[in-house]
């Protein structure tokens, strides 16, 4: 029986082309009137969209040359001690546009007199309607608890915008080439879900990237969490080493993100560090060499640029998780204890 989730997965690669298609003259649009406003970027977001938002802390920082923030929105709230914004650009990212703290964050923004953009599936929703500029996800219903259109989509809808406030015509192109990449990822991990099923007893794993795919790493282990209830820890590569490596007993389970790039020497020597702790060992990685020093690859075709590779390590993923949960005989639709929509203050 197919899921809802499992169709929202492999939705994926139409939304995001369709937000390429839809987003080409908006975005560009937005960026210009931006363009020249702001020095650096402040984002507010929650859950998913907040590792969207670390995502845009590369992305904005190599390719726009700026300091990204992330807001602490009880800040606006819960103590009422909003900070002083100067030439700040404030991204509100959320799937459904309604958590109040995150409103309070843009509101405040305006309030400064400081542009404001939300990103968000919904524009007649309070965050878009708090913001200046907004760029619609376009994804449709996302009816499955656990986010995962919704998420490429805010990563499409940055990279679109990093690309657009820059006028860089060559990452247009480069992030145009994704959705077929995407579509090739879902297609080649089909074969290798049964395998998952040596994981139904996992109770613990951590998850590590670095770079743009930090983020894959805190995305990665979310989906893990909120579908099969594993206490899955996401880590950097370099603070993993900073103390928490110690955990690494033989076959604890470690997953790590490692496309090629400029953090793939790192990753690489992780990896062998791992394999001689005997840690039971997945990789995502389109290096050949790297997925077969794994119990399971989880492999990603070639072809995409470095800052654009969160778009499909983050597939396998979700893969996993729900082909995971479909082991542990959960209901990937509805997690135990959660709702789609969270409000928080």
């Amino acid at each position: 029986m197919t899921t809802i989730l499992q169709n929202e997965i492999w939705e994926q690669p139409a939304v995001v082309q369709r937000l390429l298609e839809r987003e080409t003259l908006n975005t560009p649009r937005a960026a210009a009137a931006l363009r020249g406003t702001f020095d650096s970027i402040l984002i507010a977001a929650r859950g998913t969209s907040d590792n969207a938002a670390r995502y845009a802390q590369y992305l904005f920082g190599v390719h726009n040359r700026l300091p990204v923030g992330l807001a602490t929105p009880s800040l606006y709230t819960l103590y009422n001690r909003p900070p002083e914004l100067k030439r700040v650009l404030a991204i509100g990212i959320s799937q459904s546009g309604q958590s109040p703290d995150i409103v309070a964050v843009l509101a405040e923004a305006s309030r400064q007199g400081q542009p404001t953009l939300a990103i968000t599936n919904d524009l007649a929703s309070p965050l878009a309607q708090a913001a200046r500029y907004a760029i619609p996800l376009g994804a449709g219903p996302e009816k499955a608890v656990a986010a995962t259109k919704t998420y490429t989509a805010s990563l499409a809808a940055l990279a679109l915008l990093s690309s657009a406030l820059a006028e860089d015509t060559q990452r247009l192109t480069q992030l145009n080439r994704i959705p077929p990449l995407m579509e090739q990822t879902l297609q080649d991990l089909a074969p290798l879900m049964p395998r998952v099923e040596r994981y139904r007893y996992m109770d613990r794993c951590a998850v590590i990237g670095r770079g743009y795919n930090y983020s894959t790493a805190f995305e990665f282990a979310l989906k893990v969490k909120e579908l099969t209830s594993v206490v899955a820890e996401p880590y950097s590569s370099a603070d993993f080493r900073h103390g928490p490596i110690a955990i690494v007993k033989a076959g604890f389970p470690v997953i790590v993100i490692a496309p090629g790039g400029g953090v793939q020497a790192d990753l690489a020597d992780l990896i062998e560090g791992l394999i001689a702790r005997h840690s039971e060992l997945l990789v995502v990685s389109e290096q050949a060499g790297l997925l077969h020093r794994a119990r399971l690859g989880l492999p990603i075709p070639a072809g995409a640029d470095e800052w654009l590779t969160p778009l499909l390590t983050i597939l396998p993923g979700q893969v996993f998780a729900l082909a995971l949960t479909e082991f542990k005989g959960l209901d990937p639709d509805h997690p135990e204890g959660l709702t789609k929509v969270t409000e928080t203050f």
